[in-house]
């Protein structure tokens, strides 16, 4: 993934801030508090980037294991880490390590949740690597993906009037591994929901819910700021809130995000 990502790192970076990634990442954490264990659940989060999502469950109290293969993206994690509190920093462990390599190198063997995040559409398949993070699931357990939607790759351009590039994006949308290049200037490759499901399900897991992430806002510029009004971002994240949990809005949102479980006993343990 490190090197597929490539010279999105400092755009990305540079817009943690601004209003799409504001709302990208307030709703993974809304949407995964639907279902997080309760304290303290043992977490592993699979290109965990800056570690904005990795923090606020250490913050929780959840003891964190963050696997981010790409130097530059651990520094931003251990500059953003620096600034919390010891006993947050005490829960989170960042290790350079790859998805290939999970199973292979780190303790424990199972983990209560298990994040991959903005992760999938930077390889070639889907396929292996939710097999690979599936299997790292606890019994009871839950796994978190967060993926490109590839039924809603001609929206942004079309709430931009980008008619061009909507007709360019249906014809890819209808291939059988679509691709586009992101706002970051980096190829990527998108799925869908049923292809997702099958992997995971596929694994003694079930799908426990699914939502859209970022649908009202992604037609903004990504250099646009939150609002200064927090009445008005409060406004946004619960309309984006809602609309992201409802169809048939949340099929067409740019993002999805998949919840699986797999069963408190397995059918060996009956």
């Amino acid at each position: 993934m490190a090197d597929s990502f490539g010279g999105g790192r400092e755009p990305w970076l540079a817009r943690q801030g601004n209003l799409r990634n504001v709302v990208r990442q307030e709703l993974v954490t809304r949407q995964l508090a639907r279902h997080l264990p309760g304290l303290p659940a043992r977490v592993l989060d699979v290109g965990a980037g800056q570690g904005t999502q990795s923090i606020r469950l250490a913050r929780l109290g959840h003891t964190v294991v963050a696997a981010e293969p790409d130097g530059g993206m651990r520094a931003a994690f251990d500059e953003a880490l620096a600034a919390e509190a010891e006993d947050v920093r005490a829960r989170i462990t960042l290790v350079d390590t790859a998805v290939e390599a999970l199973s292979d190198q780190h303790q424990p063997k199972t983990f209560d949740v298990v994040l991959c995040h903005g992760v999938l559409m930077y390889l070639p398949e889907p396929g292996q690597a939710l097999w690979t993070l599936s299997d790292l699931v606890a019994p009871g357990g839950m796994l978190s993906v967060l993926a490109r939607n590839a039924d809603g790759m001609a929206l942004r351009p079309g709430l931009r009037r980008q008619w061009a590039d909507v007709l360019d994006l249906l014809d890819e949308a209808a291939e059988p591994q679509p691709h586009y290049v992101n706002e970051l200037g980096v190829r990527a490759r998108a799925d869908r929901l049923e292809e997702l499901a099958s992997y995971v399900s596929g694994r003694r897991m079930h799908i426990e819910a699914w939502y859209g992430v970022r649908l009202l806002t992604d037609g903004v510029g990504v250099d646009e700021r939150v609002p200064d009004d927090p009445d008005e971002l409060a406004a946004l994240l619960a309309a984006e809130e809602r609309v992201c949990s409802t169809d048939p809005y949340r099929k067409v949102a740019t993002l999805l995000h998949v919840i699986g479980r797999r069963p408190a006993v397995t059918d060996s343990g009956r």
